[in-house]
C-alpha cells in the first residue's frame, strides 16, 4: 500500500443539496484538494451511492489526479470503483481494514479513523493494508461526535511520532489552522464546514495549500 499521497488539503463533504456537494467537491478539486471524502448522513445506500457517483464524475472531469473516498461503506466504495472512486475511509466500527482491503483491490485508498495514542498505536498492525489514519478531534466540531476529547495543537506530535501512517488531522480545522497543524508533522489536514460553507471553495483550497508548509 502507501501510496503517495497529496493529504494536504482533505475536503469532507458536509451537508447541503446533492447540487451544492457536488459542485463544492468540483471546485475543490480545481484547487488541487488532493482527497475529497463522500461523506454524508444520515443517508441510505443508494443516495450515497449517487452521490457518490455525481461527485467522482465531476471531480474526474477537472482534476483526475484528486482521488474521491467513500466514508465507511466499503460496499458502496466498491460498487463505486468502476466509475473512478479510490476508495474508502472507515471508522473504528466499521469493516476490518484487512478485509476491505481483501474486497477492494491492492490498489484501493484506505483510510482508517483514530484520536488517541491507543487508537494510533493499534492503527499500526494495519500499516500493511491501510495508506493513512485520520486524528481528532483537534478541536470539539459539531459534525461529528467521536465522544473523544480535543487534541489541540499540542496533542499532534506524540500521535505522529507512534504513527507508522500518515496522519490527517480533522475536526473544525480551518484555513487559520494548516500553518500551526503542518509544524506538528501532522501530513494533512481534512476540512469540512470551511470549505463547504466557503464563498469561494476553490480559493479556500488553495489558501490551505499555501498555508501548508
Amino acid at each position: 500500500m502507501l501510496l503517495m499521497l497529496d493529504l494536504r488539503c482533505y475536503f469532507i463533504t458536509g451537508h447541503g443539496s446533492h447540487e451544492q456537494i457536488v459542485e463544492t467537491a468540483r471546485q475543490a478539486a480545481l484547487g488541487g484538494a488532493g482527497m475529497i471524502q463522500v461523506r454524508s448522513k444520515p443517508i441510505s445506500a443508494r443516495a450515497l451511492y449517487d452521490l457518490g457517483l455525481a461527485v467522482v464524475t465531476a471531480v474526474r472531469s477537472v482534476n483526475p489526479s484528486t482521488h474521491v473516498l467513500i466514508d465507511d461503506r466499503v460496499d458502496i466504495a466498491l460498487a463505486l470503483q468502476p466509475h473512478g472512486v479510490a476508495g474508502v475511509h472507515i471508522g473504528q466500527d466499521d469493516l476490518d481494514p484487512r478485509v476491505a482491503r481483501e474486497l477492494l483491490g491492492p490498489d484501493a485508498i484506505i483510510g482508517l479513523t483514530t484520536g488517541t495514542l491507543s487508537l494510533v498505536e493499534d492503527a499500526n498492525q494495519y500499516a500493511d493494508v491501510i495508506d493513512y489514519i485520520g486524528a481528532g478531534p483537534f478541536r470539539t466540531t459539531p459534525t461529528k461526535d467521536s465522544g473523544r476529547e480535543p487534541l489541540g495543537l499540542a496533542g499532534y506530535p506524540e500521535l505522529v511520532a507512534a504513527s507508522e501512517l500518515p496522519v490527517v488531522a480533522i475536526g473544525d480545522v480551518t484555513v487559520d489552522d494548516v500553518a500551526d497543524l503542518a509544524a506538528t508533522g501532522v501530513d494533512g489536514v481534512a476540512i469540512v464546514r470551511g470549505i463547504m460553507n466557503a464563498a469561494d471553495p476553490r480559493a479556500y483550497v488553495e489558501q490551505v495549500l499555501q498555508n501548508f508548509h
